[in-house]
């Protein structure tokens, strides 16, 4: 343990912990009580580009909070999602895998009309519903930190397996791998947050339900205060009055239950029934700004109308994807981004509130680059500020992300420009927690159970000189067919098996192509892209072709 480690370990009243493959059980004092370690909460909104913030430059949109918390931490400028689009990025944080070994590399949604549908009210939703699965061979980061003594909690998107109503706790899988044959063409995945490691979730199962922000229903779990033995939908039953969304009816408009507003409700009162006698990990997977671009009509909308008045344009709606219309587009991203803002403030109100502000580690990030669904113009904002590329991209713009950090040790007011991924926070955060991180990263000989991270917790602490760094960075996505390895300064885009070098520290725009003048970096690069993928019968790539006979 470093000299800066061993100082935040003191603030916080830990013990050191020698390294081990395995998670150890909580340290215990001199006396033999149990030591208190820091909680932590993760935040990870939906599609926000690097240039949304105004401590990323943006000038448009007000993000006081976020800002205040770039001002009392620290501020990452190369933090990038493990993949443009959601669920494989989000794979890649739960696992700690890069997107060339986890399972999960795309949006792959199980959302079936030949299985019967449940209605709500005059409203009907497909009975299955939910993401392809994460491997159950695989520990996810909220089984590792259940192990190491937190409690855990989850709200938002889910993307991580599927539900079925009709058959909520009979799963296809079960959790040592065996397949249910009795009910198993209509059962849950094994891969729910009641079965890995989740004690209360609130959410959004399904991914492709999200893109509505007044849906008829959202999913829950929490034994605690329900009583709950599985995954249960929670009816919102002053929407289900009126027409959905893919009706296109304006009837929709009179829906009031609005769910970025009931999730974080929710992950609220879950701080609150925290106390000190444990330590929390909340994992707040919040969908704003996500299209669809509707919410409450109120003064944030209004502030931003009279703003851009003259400036914006409406957007007719995309039914089919459960994208409404809306009547001033740039207004209503701006006030999404801004509503999140203040959501964040009131997570650190309550932490203040609970008393658990000066031991609490909160980290803000997205995950992937901006979108431009449901009406969303993001070059209006140069929400990219001066990175190519959007959503589904792997192009910085589309990987690149904000991510601010700020708890016990984390310096004030620092800016960092350390290359991270989120393959490396599952042991960053194992780290933080007074445990080895990367030992535990280390630990399976498995392929499939590998884990691809580095913790940053040095940098985190102000220790740089004693950061241990990233030989690449990696990312790959099938529906673009693109693929992307980052080291040091050299940057390979693959696009259908075609190789393009940039060298980001004189081209962060990505606009000259260097492959004709560096075969040997390049050479290099793809041997790398060979050595770390793994194939996927699912999620299909080109990789590139050998060069001069090495790979």
């Amino acid at each position: 343990m470093t000299k800066v480690r061993e100082l935040l370990m003191a603030a916080l009243g830990l013990m050191p912990v020698a390294s081990s493959a395995a998670v150890p059980q909580q340290p215990a004092d001199a006396d033999g009580t149990q030591a208190r370690r820091p909680n932590i909460i993760f935040i990870m909104c939906d599609d926000m580009g690097y240039g949304d913030l105004g401590c990323y430059g943006q000038q448009l949109i007000e993000t006081p909070n976020l800002d205040r918390m770039a001002q009392e931490g620290m501020r990452f400028t190369q933090a990038y999602a493990g993949s443009p689009v959601s669920a494989p990025s989000r794979a890649t944080f739960m696992t700690g895998q890069h997107a060339g070994h986890t399972h999960v590399r795309g949006n792959r949604e199980y959302w079936r009309s030949s299985l019967k549908q449940n209605a709500f009210g005059g409203n009907a939703d497909y009975t299955l519903i939910g993401q392809e699965p994460y491997l159950n061979s695989h520990k996810i980061i909220p089984e590792v930190m259940k192990e190491a003594g937190y409690t855990t909690g989850m709200f938002g998107k889910w993307a991580g397996g599927y539900y079925n109503m009709q058959y909520p706790d009979v799963c296809m899988v079960d959790t040592n791998g065996n397949t249910d044959t009795s009910k198993s063409a209509q059962s849950s995945s094994a891969s729910l947050p009641n079965k890995r490691g989740v004690d209360c979730y609130y959410g959004y199962i399904c991914q492709f339900q999200a893109h509505t922000y007044y849906p008829n229903f959202l999913n829950r779990y929490d034994p605690e205060k329900y009583g709950d033995k599985h995954v249960v939908v929670d009816t919102l039953k002053q929407n289900i009055l009126h027409k959905d969304v893919a009706s296109g009816d304006k009837d929709y408009e009179n829906r009031e239950q609005y769910a970025s507003d009931l999730i974080h409700r929710y992950a609220l009162d879950w701080i609150e029934r925290q106390t000190e006698e444990k330590p929390f990990m909340g994992i707040f997977t919040y969908t704003l700004p996500h299209a669809e671009l509707w919410q409450p009509n109120d003064s944030l909308v209004a502030k931003y109308r009279e703003r851009f008045k003259g400036q914006d344009s409406p957007y007719g709606g995309n039914f089919g994807s459960w994208y409404y219309r809306n009547y001033a587009r740039h207004a209503q991203f701006a006030a999404m981004v801004n509503r999140l803002d203040e959501q964040i403030g009131e997570i650190f109100d309550k932490l203040k509130e609970k008393g658990f502000d000066e031991n609490t580690l909160v980290i803000f990030t997205s995950d992937n680059g901006p979108h431009e669904e449901g009406g969303a113009d993001p070059a209006w904002f140069n929400r990219d500020g001066v990175l190519k590329g959007t959503k589904r991209s792997t192009h910085e713009g589309g990987i690149r992300v904000p991510f601010i950090a700020k708890g016990p040790g984390v310096p004030a007011g620092s800016v960092n420009d350390h290359q991270l991924a989120f393959y490396d926070v599952l042991p960053t955060l194992l780290d933080y927690a007074g445990l080895d991180g990367n030992a535990y990263s280390l630990k399976s000989s498995t392929e499939e159970c590998r884990y691809d991270g580095i913790s940053f917790c040095e940098t985190l602490t102000g220790n740089d000189k004693k950061q241990e760094k990233h030989e690449f960075l990696y990312w790959e996505f099938h529906e673009t067919n693109m693929m992307a390895l980052r080291m040091g300064d050299w940057k390979l885009v693959v696009k259908g098996g075609t190789p393009h070098l940039y060298d980001l520290s004189k081209d962060i725009h990505e606009d000259k192509d260097m492959a004709g003048q560096h075969p040997g970096i390049v050479a290099k690069m793809v041997d790398i892209i060979h050595r770390e993928h793994t194939e996927s019968t699912m999620f299909k790539v080109t990789l590139p072709a050998e060069i001069n006979g090495e790979r």
